[in-house]
């Protein structure tokens, strides 16, 4: 769940102050953890990772809604009362593994057949093997950290908001809350040699 502050917006940080996303060094850990795991906790991991999807979403896709000939997932947004779909891309190597998983599936099976309890405790494993934990530890810990890594990598909001589905783009700004690596890099110029 999210926290929001005392003016009822939504934080990336928690009651007490922790993050809710991936730092880059946790990120890096829970990538190489992931390739330990099974094929398809890993390509679930990845899948959340690298798109920013809901456990939900990412769940309910289908081999029909893989688009490899322009690198994307397609999710249907599942926060919105209408059937509304968006398209997200991923990394090549990714829609080739989803691609090959897909291959033995019919069109409209889900990928990944699991409960969203299972799919929960399978990312949440990830997560232990990687020795991460705290709120940043979840599915949703992924989302945020997808978000933060866009716009630390100067995606527009725009797309950012179009890839996240969210219907308002004041859910999509929370993410510019974060200090990302050019910003850290700022403060470094400020400070002493040996503070």
């Amino acid at each position: 769940m999210g926290h929001y502050n005392a003016r009822g917006e939504f934080s990336l940080f928690d009651a007490q102050g922790q993050r809710k996303y991936l730092a880059a060094s946790e990120a890096n850990r829970f990538l190489a953890a992931a390739l330990r795991a099974d094929r398809l906790s890993r390509l679930f991991a990845q899948l959340l990772y690298h798109s920013g999807c809901r456990i939900s979403e990412g769940l309910a896709v289908p081999p029909r809604l893989l688009d490899d000939e322009d690198q994307r997932v397609v999710f249907r947004t599942l926060k919105r009362r209408k059937r509304v779909y968006r398209a997200v891309p991923i990394p090549p190597r990714l829609m080739r593994d989803l691609t090959a998983l897909a291959r033995d599936l019919a069109p409209d099976d889900r990928l990944f057949p699991w409960s969203r309890a299972t799919g929960w405790r399978r990312i949440h494993a990830i997560m232990e093997a990687a020795h991460i934990s705290g709120p940043q530890a979840t599915p949703r810990g992924l989302r945020h950290s997808f978000g933060v890594h866009a716009l630390g990598s100067k995606v527009p909001e725009g797309s950012l908001q179009r890839w996240f589905g969210h219907a308002d783009q004041r859910n999509t700004h929370i993410y510019t809350a974060a200090v990302d690596d050019e910003e850290l890099a700022l403060a470094r110029r400020m400070w002493r040699p040996n503070a």
